[in-house]
């Protein structure tokens, strides 16, 4: 056994019931977690201050002097401690409000102390709550830069506080001397003026100096990018060669028929590019794994269509898979609307497709009579089964459990060729690990015609004026959708505003000249398709809901989107309930409605959604205000679990990495040369642990 897997329990100093906490509170099992348990700051405790330079927005600060007096002030619970604390400059209070008898007990008058906190201003005068205080001699012995740790409120009551953390891991790093194998090659390490790993693993925990620590920083952030991208990488190559796929070389009349005589419009430059590419992946012999992002209205489900029709051609059947109902029923319509005029069978499948229809479509599809099947999660059902599926589209993928996607490999002899689509446009950082192994393909223009969404930002003060704004839209023959915030922790609270704010409109706009429909979760599909169809053929001119209507709706029709209490929506959410309108030829509005006080966080995001309308720029600020994981769902993944490294902050370090793992395996794909030994060492093991969530990312 390595020493790295050695159990945590046998270092001097944890034991048993230390063990079994830090195993529960933050997943330490090994003395490798251990060491990978990586300092979140440094204290710099290089600087000492004078009292008399103490100013009012000063961090975390040091001083050196003596304690002149102690007091106790106060009774029983509300008791604390005060120490008068001096320096050459000017004395400073002291204060403790726990532990009174015991830091009276050991801390001294008059000896030379090194104090360590924050100062406060209390009725005019500063003080320090709660420092650390240890003597000056002692302190001088030690590293300026000191390692602080997380912890938790149940390792604090056991004494494994940030510093006994600390300590465990001084104790366990000399049996680890010469023990940590190096994970890259002597070449890297030279080339990129990398330190060797055991010593920046040694230096995180206890760096020497500044310099070192951001070097050591760095080589491990290097490593875990690294290693991710050779992975991402080599299963890519590796698919290309090894994944057989279905050959779609043939264009035919059906293709050629709906390109020539039904096209609704000219296709843009972004679409017929996109195009040519996916017809170079299909005519291979691997299969095609690629990812299509566009913002929303940009023609992704046109061009979805047109390599379904090419499957179509070739002897083959296709589908298209949907995380909701409703955004199911819309591709299912929209397609449906393209196809009146071919002789093309295509199908809808959700959860609510009754049982006499869904045994229809099962037989159908397993004889071969179905083309193009449109669904939700139903056709990951077992009893699904296609004749020969070769195309698959699923549409707003990160919505879909790895294993969920991974079915549809199955419903086959080969795996069927993925085109994975996607309305929330990915930054490049995250888009090269995230979607690090499939080919990427942008549709970077709008169709001709569309005029971009005047989004304007208005507080709740501004309501009449609001009100006014809806009126002259309605008189101009326009829609509205007026969209209430959801979430499920307040449910009850947001079906109550969304009630009141339906009521108050329906005041502000009676009967008859004014007709308003009304959707949310809480109503049966029927009623809620009756009053969807409402909306969509035009008798109604408002539509009040809920999110429901982020994705599927599509009214050409509606030109005004009014988003209440918008600070509580998330960027990628906001821009997706814009995308609902500017589908038409008119002028279209989003009007951001928000409390009168919000965040800084909110101000940014509502700002962000009145200065651009490019999807990719507001996906960069959502990335850096809400972090990787949040935005793909991918924070129990697994897919960016870095101990360190940080896609936002260390995107410099990302390309590197990504350029010398694909110059490693272009010259040497196995791994095989002798110079890559401690690559290829660490590569095995790790890629076991990832097989799975890489192949329909």
């Amino acid at each position: 056994m390595h020493i790295l897997s050695t159990p945590i329990e046998y270092l001097k100093g944890v034991g048993p019931a230390k063990a079994e906490l830090l195993k529960k509170e933050v997943s330490i099992f090994t003395y490798g977690d251990l060491l990978q348990y990586y300092p979140f700051r440094y204290i710099d405790k290089s600087k000492v201050f004078n009292i008399s330079d103490i100013s009012d927005d000063m961090p975390y600060i040091q001083l050196k002097g003596k304690i002149i007096q102690f007091e106790e002030i106060g009774q029983k619970r509300s008791k604390r401690l005060v120490a008068k604390f001096k320096d050459k400059t000017g004395l400073i209070d002291l204060v403790w409000f726990k532990g009174v008898r015991w830091i009276k007990s050991y801390l001294k008058l008059n000896q030379d102390y090194l104090i360590f906190g924050k100062p406060t201003s209390f009725k005019g005068k500063f003080n320090i709550a709660h420092p650390e205080v240890e003597l000056y001699e002692d302190n001088f012995k030690r590293n300026a830069l000191q390692a602080v740790y997380h912890s938790t409120d149940k390792l604090n009551a056991k004494g494994l506080n940030s510093k006994a953390i600390g300590l465990l891991i001084k104790k366990m790093l000399p049996f680890l001397k010469d023990k940590i194998e190096e994970t890259l090659s002597k070449k890297l390490i030279e080339k990129l003026n990398l330190p060797q790993k055991e010593q920046a693993m040694f230096n995180i925990h206890f760096p020497v100096n500044h310099k070192e620590l951001i070097r050591s920083q760095k080589r491990i952030k290097f490593d875990e990018l690294f290693f991710l991208q050779l992975h991402l990488i080599k299963t890519k190559i590796s698919r290309k060669n090894k994944s057989k796929g279905y050959t779609l070389n043939k264009i035919g009349d059906t293709f050629n028929d709906f390109y020539n005589n039904s096209l609704p419009f000219e296709l843009t430059n972004a679409q017929k590019r996109v195009i040519k590419e996916i017809r170079k992946d299909v005519k291979g012999h691997y299969q095609m794994n690629r990812l299509l992002q566009g913002d929303v209205g940009s023609g992704k489900t046109l061009v979805a269509l047109l390599c379904m029709l090419i499957a179509i051609d070739n002897g083959f059947q296709s589908c298209l898979m949907a995380p909701t109902e409703i955004l199911s029923i819309q591709h299912f319509t929209t397609i449906v609307d393209f196809m009146k005029n071919q002789n093309v069978n295509i199908q809808l499948l959700t959860g609510s497709t009754k049982t006499k229809q869904r045994k229809i479509i099962h037989e159908d599809l397993l004889n071969g009579k179905i083309d193009i099947l449109i669904g939700t999660h139903a056709l990951l059902e077992d009893k699904v089964k296609f004749s020969n599926l070769a195309f698959v589209v699923i549409d707003e993928q990160h919505r879909f459990g790895v294993a969920q996607r991974a079915k549809l490999w199955t419903k086959n002899n080969f795996p069927p060729h993925i085109l994975v689509m996607t309305a929330t446009p990915i930054p490049r950082t995250l888009s090269m690990t995230l979607y690090g192994d499939l080919d990427v393909s942008i549709i970077d223009e709008l169709p001709p015609g569309r005029k971009a969404i005047k989004t304007i930002w208005k507080s709740d003060s501004s309501r009449l004026q609001i009100i006014k704004f809806i009126k002259e839209q309605i008189y101009l023959k326009r829609q509205v959708y007026i969209v209430f915030p959801l979430i499920e922790e307040s449910e009850k609270l947001d079906y109550k505003n969304l009630m009141e704010g339906y009521n108050s409109l329906v005041r502000e706009f009676p009967l008859p000249d004014f007709q308003v429909s009304i959707v949310h979760g809480k109503m049966k599909s029927e009623d809620k398709e009756y009053e969807m169809k409402r909306f969509v053929d035009g008798i109604t001119d408002i539509m009040v809901a809920t999110t429901v209507i982020e994705v599927g709706v599509n009214v050409p029709n509606a030109s005004v989107m009014i988003i209440e209490s918008a600070e509580r929506f998330g960027l990628s959410q906001l821009h997706q309930l814009r995308g609902r309108v500017g589908r038409g030829s008119e002028q279209s509005y989003c009007l951001l409605v928000s409390g009168n006080k919000i965040s800084n966080e909110g101000k940014t995001r509502l700002k962000t959604m009145v200065d651009t309308n490019d999807g990719f720029k507001i996906s960069e600020v959502d990335l850096k205000l809400r972090g990787p994981g949040d935005i793909m769902g991918t924070k129990q993944s697994g897919i960016l679990d870095f101990k360190l490294a940080d896609l936002i902050k260390d995107n410099k370090i990302l390309q590197y990495a990504r350029a010398e793992a694909l110059k490693i395996l272009e010259a040497d794909p196995n791994l095989d040369l002798a110079e890559n030994i401690n690559i290829s060492r660490f590569y095995r093991p790790y890629a076991r642990e990832k097989v799975g969530w890489s192949r329909i990312s």
